[in-house]
C-alpha cells in the first residue's frame, strides 16, 4: 500500500491557500509598535530628570505606598483576566458573561496601571542601580510595548489560534514580575501599610 504524500494528515488542518494566508505585516506592525513603545518609554525614563514624586493620594503615607497599592489592584484584575481567559477559551467552566468580565477586568487593570507607570517614569525614571530595579525598569517598558502589540493583534483577523493566548500570557507574566519587583518588595520591606 502506498500513501499519498500530499494527502492531509489526520488531526491537522490543511494549510491555508496562498490568498488566505495572513500577510507578514500583520505580525510585523504590532511587533514594531511594541518595540517603539518599549524603547520610547525607556528612553524617556532614562533621559528625564526624576522629580521624586508624581502624585500622592490622601490617606497614604507615601507615593511608594500609593504606587504599591495601585500596582496590587492592577495585578488583582490581571488575575481576574487570567481566570476569565481560561473560561473564554473553555479551559474552565464559566458564566456566559465571562467574555465581558475578561474585557472589563483588562480595561480596569490597564487604567489602574497607567498612573503607576507615570509615577515610575516621571518621578523615578529608568534606574539601574541594583538588579531588582533594573529588571523592574526593563520589564515595565516591555509590558506597555507587549500590551500595545496584544491590543493591535486583537483587531487582526485570521490569526493562529495560539497567538492571542501566548501574547496575553506574556503580558500577564511580565506584569507579575513587575509586581513582584515593586509592590511585593515594598510590602515585604516596609510592611503592608497605606
Amino acid at each position: 500500500m502506498t500513501a499519498d504524500p500530499n494527502a492531509a494528515t489526520q488531526g491537522y488542518p490543511a494549510p491555508l491557500p496562498a490568498h488566505r494566508r495572513p500577510h507578514p505585516a500583520r505580525y510585523l506592525v504590532p511587533a514594531l509598535v511594541a518595540a517603539a513603545v518599549a524603547v520610547g518609554l525607556g528612553a524617556y525614563g532614562r533621559t528625564h530628570h526624576p522629580t521624586g514624586t508624581a502624585f500622592n493620594l490622601a490617606g497614604f503615607s507615601s507615593t511608594s505606598a500609593v504606587k504599591s497599592w495601585l500596582a496590587s489592584t492592577a495585578f488583582a484584575f490581571a488575575l481576574v483576566q487570567l481566570v476569565s481567559a481560561f473560561m473564554v477559551y473553555g479551559r474552565l467552566p464559566g458564566p456566559s458573561w465571562a467574555p465581558a468580565l475578561h474585557r472589563w477586568s483588562g480595561r480596569v487593570a490597564f487604567l489602574v496601571a497607567v498612573p503607576v507607570a507615570v509615577h515610575c517614569l516621571y518621578a523615578l525614571g529608568f534606574q539601574t542601580y541594583e538588579p531588582r530595579v533594573l529588571w523592574h525598569s526593563l520589564l515595565g517598558c516591555f509590558f506597555f510595548g507587549a500590551f500595545s502589540a496584544k491590543m493591535l493583534l486583537l483587531r487582526s483577523e485570521r490569526l493562529p489560534g495560539w497567538l492571542l493566548p501566548v501574547a496575553g500570557g506574556l503580558v500577564f507574566v511580565v506584569l507579575t514580575v513587575i509586581w513582584l519587583t515593586s509592590a511585593l518588595w515594598f510590602f515585604r520591606t516596609f510592611g503592608v501599610t497605606t
